[in-house]
């Protein structure tokens, strides 16, 4: 019985990690990023991505522009793989591709920002001059190691497309992926000019408490533990999710030949989704509070301008292109995701966080080498390391590994080791793996010489 019980408990930690994850992180970053990486692989000319990205490019240019690339955007590892896949396919070179790999979600603005707000400006300037500098130096590594087989992925490239060196990209593309990328921003920047309430519809009754009150039960919030619990916005949010699964099925299967009312119907119900998660939803005692503030004042308007484009200025073929892409990483990644989430929620389980704090405590190779592990398999939806990394602060836990558990949990997770191996294959992923744990380590040992 206790065997049973154990496993149930198991399960349940399994599925409520990610019951929380799909409801409370993954919309308003994951799905406009989707759709940036579709708009990336279709409309962005492949020559482009080379003159600036390519094995040939110069390393003063594609390197820094890989970092800097990475640094625009806030994503955490999960949703940089859809990006990171995109551009590798048309073509940037496997250094520059690493690079943007690891420096996106370790350098984004809200979780450095958040960062120094909770923890300390010392490492917050930390993670960010590190991740920097080593995403830089992995990428090297990575194009040299691997530099027989960056030669051919780039003669694959050149083989269906000549190069130019004075390749531009057109005007509409640079317009329609700055709305894509305003739908990120707008959906994920905590500000309060996006994030207050301008003003509320309540919907009364007790029914929304109680509703609540069942969801704490079944799905308890820990935060020591990064579970975020489901809320009745959460709820709603998962129920859209479904639909969306459902409906593209049909909506997106053979989208290349065509759009069908299917598809406008799965289209209708991402922006229904993301709009829904836009909002301020809140439960108190006087009901369900339906709140406009300016995130949802500003996903309307991006995604009216994206539609709007997508419909007048952009040709059939490369409407459906543009979908099909978006799709073929859906497919690609979204189930691995899915795995990846569940057994990560399942080992929260399995290792008492005690462990990790006793280790941890002082500034030593093997401290440092632990905390980069528990980042791996402890993953934690972006920004929410931060609270985390402050509840082991204030426990005993060392800076020195603090900031290793810092730099490894955004870059690297169980999800994002099976995406990135079905992206690069199983060698390039062992090494690349290996090089973050080794940087992440050392990292964390030289700054916890300097900071007691």
């Amino acid at each position: 019985m206790n065997i049973i019980n154990y496993l149930s408990d198991l399960l349940q930690a399994g599925l409520g990690g990610l019951a929380a994850y799909l409801a409370a992180h993954v919309l308003l970053c994951l799905l406009p990023a989707f759709f940036i990486a579709g708009a990336l692989a279709a409309l962005l000319p492949k020559e482009a991505i080379t003159r600036f990205l390519g094995r040939d490019a110069s390393p003063w240019i594609s390197y820094p522009a890989s970092a800097l690339g990475g640094f625009l955007l806030a994503v955490c590892s999960c949703t940089i793989m859809p990006l990171f896949a995109s551009i590798y396919k048309k073509g940037a070179g496997l250094g520059p591709a690493v690079t943007f790999l690891f420096v996106g979600p370790a350098v984004n603005i809200l979780a450095i920002s958040f960062t120094g707000v909770q923890i300390g400006m010392d490492i917050a300037l930390a993670r960010i001059t590190l991740s920097i500098i080593f995403g830089i130096l992995i990428g090297l590594v990575m194009a040299w190691v691997f530099r027989k087989d960056d030669a051919d992925h780039a003669k694959e490239a050149a083989e269906s497309q000549v190069f130019s060196a004075k390749a531009t990209i057109p005007g509409r593309v640079v317009v329609f992926f700055l709305l894509l990328l305003g739908v990120l921003i707008a959906g994920t920047l905590q500000v309060g000019l996006l994030r207050d309430v301008i003003f509320s519809i309540n919907l009364p009754g007790s029914w929304a408490v109680t509703l609540q009150d069942s969801l704490n039960a079944l799905i308890p919030p820990n935060a020591s533990l990064g579970i975020e619990g489901v809320s009745v916005h959460g709820l709603l949010l998962i129920g859209l999710l479904v639909l969306i699964g459902l409906a593209s099925i049909k909506g997106f299967k053979n989208v290349e030949e065509g759009l069908t009312g299917w598809t406008y119907l799965t289209l209708g119900l991402i922006t229904l989704t993301l709009v829904v998660a836009s909002s301020g939803v809140s439960v108190s005692d006087a009901g369900l509070a339906l709140g406009v503030n300016g995130r949802l004042v500003s996903e309307i308007l991006f995604f009216g301008a994206i539609w709007w484009m997508s419909a007048k200025v952009f040709s059939a073929s490369e409407r459906q292109e543009w979908l099909w892409e978006t799709w073929r990483f859906v497919k690609q990644i979204i189930p691995l995701l899915i795995v990846g989430v569940f057994a990560a929620s399942m080992a929260r389980a399995l290792i008492p966080a005690s462990w990790i704090q006793t280790i941890a405590g002082r500034n030593t190779l093997w401290a440092n080498l632990v905390a980069v592990l528990f980042g791996v398999f402890m993953y934690f939806p972006t920004l929410v390391e931060v609270p985390v990394a402050q509840t082991f602060l204030s426990l005993g836990m060392h800076r020195g590994p603090l900031l290793a558990y810092l730099l490894a949990d955004p870059e690297l997770s169980l999800q994002s080791i099976l995406i990135t191996h079905s992206v690069i294959g199983k060698k390039k992923t062992a090494v690349y793996v290996s090089l973050v744990t080794v940087f992440s380590t050392l990292s964390g040992l030289i700054f916890g010489w300097f900071i007691k």
